[in-house]
């Protein structure tokens, strides 16, 4: 249990049988009536946010979450299979919970896993990855209006719109965060 003197960002707590992150908060103290703390919480299953106002000194639940750093091995037809750094123990992740991060994922890639009461329930990858296209159009030649983009399917399998100079085998770096191309990478 912690109060609202502890509240701080990134605090993990548990509403309603469910992991949230403290994203915001702010402990105000009005001219009338009782000190609060306003806060936006994200909740780590959904990623939904939202707003919460607490009285000033009201107890919450810490949630037992835990942030571990693994490898991504494999995928499976239901979730992909990731391994421990740590005690090498390998579990499965339901595709569920990894939601549009498996588009980035490349074989012995760190990523860190979000456990709730030692259970899987979301994963985070890194920002940027370095990516080989693996299948492109050719640029035509004077077909180029400024900032003009091709699809490309890069090795992990997502399509990403590329500058028209870009060929098949080169190396891209992506921001998997938006799906967008960012620069071209020397192999």
């Amino acid at each position: 249990m912690a109060d609202t003197s502890d509240f701080h960002n990134g605090m993990k707590l548990e509403i309603d049988g469910d992991p949230w992150v403290m994203t915001y908060f702010q402990h105000v103290k009005p001219g009338k009536g009782g000190a609060f703390v306003r806060t936006k919480i994200k909740n780590l299953r959904t990623g939904k946010s939202v707003d919460r106002t607490y009285r000033a000194g009201e107890r919450v639940v810490e949630a037992d979450v835990e942030d571990r750093t693994m490898q991504y091995l494999y995928a499976e037809s239901d979730g992909i299979v990731c391994m421990d750094t740590q005690n090498y123990e390998q579990i499965t992740i339901p595709l569920s919970q990894v939601g549009d991060a498996k588009d980035y994922l490349q074989e012995n890639a760190e990523v860190s896993v979000i456990l709730y009461k030692g259970q899987p329930i979301s994963i985070e990858i890194p920002s940027f990855v370095i990516a080989k296209v693996v299948q492109t159009d050719p640029g035509v030649k004077g077909d180029t209006a400024s900032g003009a983009t091709k699809p490309a399917k890069i090795e992990t399998g997502a399509t990403v719109l590329v500058p028209l100079f870009i060929k098949e085998g080169e190396s891209i770096r992506v921001d998997t965060r938006t799906g967008e191309y960012v620069e071209r990478v020397a192999s």
